[in-house]
């Protein structure tokens, strides 16, 4: 991988054969857990101006009708999040000259509160081929990482790192996109019929600083619309809008027409025939790869990532292709084309608590190689984990043609179509419904696609080891609860990420640079001495980072959250806000001040304090600066995802801890709650 610097370039073709599609991720790490920014994308003519306010892509204008750009969103890195940007470099208009590839913090944030601000840049093949560091970002609210460039018939990346103390408006102001003033943008939300609630938003959300001339970015107004011809009645504003989507819950269930309760509704895809695990892992196949080729808005979400262009997907089940003697069938092949250019990839998949076969997968990739598709995807209910390959694999290097080797939990497809269809919406109603018959049969409890649900045979060994206390450091078992440990979160962030229509991120603290190896291995030495494992989740909105906590001393769940005091008032009246805000929390829910930033201060159970908040003051008027609030429950003992197991004890108490404590925090965006299907999703 090649390292750049400021202002250095380099030409895409000398770093890989395979540029027809990049993938560029744009990183960062927050020492705190809590910090974070929003990516951007400008495509710019020969002027260096967008050709219209349609060039300018965020997250409320995420996707280029044609494929060009799309924004991906967050993916966990072993210290915090990247944020992903597909662009296929075949499919960008001939009068676009520049793709300028920027992020935003807002707020009061700046870049230099965050550490390791990079930009990387990886090939169709997934292989990573340039990295460029900005160092120094300092005050700004805004920098340009780099940029994409044509030079003749090729394309080029230059490593820019210039910073913008105006933030979003004064970055899409330089390049030509049209901004509003602020009374147009309060008409437009008075149109919207929910004026208060955008202006919220994007107060929320809005970059810092008020460059001279130009509106303050308190409310980063959408980029304006050309003007309607003569005599044309004026329409309210149809635009983009830099505040973010609200979420849309999901609509009430009709009242049923069946005449008892024991009738059961016609499905699109039954699962009551399913009697062995090939009769389930060729069901789920078939299922998920015809709805990939009918609803491309959900196509694109899993397959951009892997490199697979815009275009006409056609999907294909228990195909047969040669290799040696025998045959191989693998479950599914996809195949896109756009413009005369065919993307193609091999499929195979596992249900229930089946493992991936190293030496199938191996000839997979071989026959790939051979056959010059693009990459084999793996799908089973396992989650992978950076730096621990499923499987292993070898690639031969001496082959022209580089094969990727991508995988998918089933808990991420049904992520990201409960996105689709109950929070972010599908091209039309047929869509909406072919996701839902998907959904459904993937939360069905005989479909075999639940996601991750064991925490492996190391798991009752490590929890008699603790009890007796001969579990000692360096113990294979201890890294092999950690690493399943670190799935069943990013597992739990999936599922409520889903549900509330919003990023939920495991939080990784660990120092830059970090092998996720040693990491890990670090934390299970610590679970050999304290018999605790530990874990962080960033939602977005929320005031705090939720902490979860399993004491296998103990068998005790603890979730908690760290919620700053207000800077106004007296300190009897923030601990009567509090309790105030906790009116409907349970009664068992544990309050602890924050003095000066540290525990130790009063606390007690909810139920004691609401007729006495002030037992939440410190006796020494020492300085309250937060207050810790936290629930403990039992944990399940069993390994797997049963009633009474771990795995299913460790969602619910995350579940419970958001819907009864965290919604009722005074932050906008916390007032959401996860829809009253999840008990069908198990």
């Amino acid at each position: 991988m090649q390292e750049m610097i400021m202002g250095s370039n380099v030409a895409l073709a000398d770093l890989s054969d395979d540029i027809g599609s990049v993938i560029v991720s744009l990183g960062w790490v927050s020492p705190t857990g809590e910090g974070d920014a929003d990516v951007s994308v400008l495509l710019l003519d020969a002027n260096g101006k967008v050709r219209s306010d349609g060039d300018f892509y965020f997250y409320n204008h995420p996707v280029a009708a044609d494929g060009s750009v799309q924004l991906l969103g967050k993916t966990p890195t072993a210290d915090g999040s990247e944020d992903r940007i597909s662009f296929d470099l075949t499919a960008v208009p001939a009068g676009i000259d520049r793709i300028v590839v920027a992020a935003s913090r807002y707020g009061e944030a700046r870049f230099g509160e965050l550490e390791d601000v990079r930009i990387t840049l990886a090939d169709a093949a997934g292989e990573s081929l340039l990295r460029f560091a900005v160092d120094d970002a300092g005050s700004v609210t805004a920098v340009i990482f780099g940029e994409l460039y044509r030079r003749g018939e090729g394309w080029k990346f230059r490593a820019v790192g210039q910073g913008y103390e105006t933030g979003l408006a004064g970055l899409a102001t330089d390049f030509g996109v049209d901004i509003e003033d602020d009374a147009a943008t309060e008409a437009e939300a008075a149109l919207d019929g929910d004026a208060a609630d955008e202006q919220a938003d994007a107060a929320d959300r809005a970059p810092a600083g008020e460059p001279t001339g130009q509106v303050p970015l308190e409310a980063v107004p959408a980029p304006r619309r050309p003007e309607a011809e003569a005599g044309e009645p004026r329409k309210p504003a149809t635009r983009p809008r830099t505040a973010k989507k609200k979420v849309t819950l999901p609509r009430t269930v009709k009242k049923t027409l069946a005449e008892n309760d024991s009738w059961r509704q016609a499905r699109l895809f039954p699962v009551s025939a399913l009697k062995s695990d090939r009769d389930r892992e060729m069901r789920a196949t078939s299922v998920l790869l015809s709805v990939m080729a009918q609803v491309p808005e959900f196509s694109r979400r899993l397959t951009a990532g892997f490199g697979a262009p815009a275009g006409r997907m056609e999907t294909f089940t228990e195909v047969s292709l040669p290799h040696g003697d025998t045959p191989r069938r693998p479950d599914g092949v996809i195949r896109v084309e756009r413009a005369g250019k065919l993307w193609t990839a091999l499929v195979e998949t596992k249900t229930n608590g089946n493992v991936l076969k190293a030496d199938q997968v191996q000839a997979y990739m071989d026959i790939a190689a051979r056959r010059g598709y693009e990459a084999v995807i793996t799908l089973t209910n396992d989650v992978a984990l950076e730096g621990s390959p499923l499987v292993d694999v070898k690639i031969d290097k001496r082959r022209k043609h580089k094969v990727a080797l991508w995988h998918l939990s089933w808990a991420e497809v049904a992520h990201q179509a409960q996105l689709l269809i109950r929070h972010e919406g599908v091209g039309n109603a047929a869509h909406a419904w072919l996701l839902q018959e998907l959904l459904h049969y993937l939360q069905h409890e005989n479909s075999g696609c639940h996601g991750f649900q064991n925490m492996g045979p190391a798991w009752v060994p490590v929890r008699n080891g603790i009890d007796d206390e001969t579990l000692c450091q360096g113990d294979a078992r201890a890294l092999e609860v950690v690493e399943n440990w670190e799935r069943l979160i990013r597992q739990v962030c999936l599922r409520l990420g889903g549900e509330l229509g919003q990023k939920v991120l495991p939080v990784q603290r660990a120092k830059r640079g970090t092998d996720p190896k040693e990491r890990r291995a670090r934390l299970a030495d610590q679970l050999c001495l304290d018999g605790r494992l530990q874990a962080e989740l960033r939602i977005d909105g929320t005031p705090g980072v939720l902490t979860v906590g399993a004491d296998l001393r103990t068998g005790k769940l603890r979730t908690g959250i760290a919620v700053p005091a207000p800077e106004q008032g007296y300190p009897l009246s923030r601990a009567k806000r509090l309790v105030r805000l906790l009116a409907e929390a349970p009664a068992d829910l544990h309050i602890e001040t924050l003095v000066d930033g540290e525990s130790g201060g009063p606390r007690g159970t909810l139920e004691r304090l609401r007729p006495e908040p002030a037992d939440l003051l410190p006796k020494d008027n020492a300085r309250i600066t937060g207050f810790l609030l936290s629930l403990l429950k039992s944990m399940g003992s069993g390994r797997g995802n049963a009633e009474t197991g771990f795995i299913r004890s460790v969602d619910d108490a995350v579940h419970r801890f958001y819907t009864t404590v965290v919604v009722h925090l005074d932050t906008p965006t916390t007032r959401r709650t996860p829809s009253k299907e999840r008990a069908a999703a198990g």
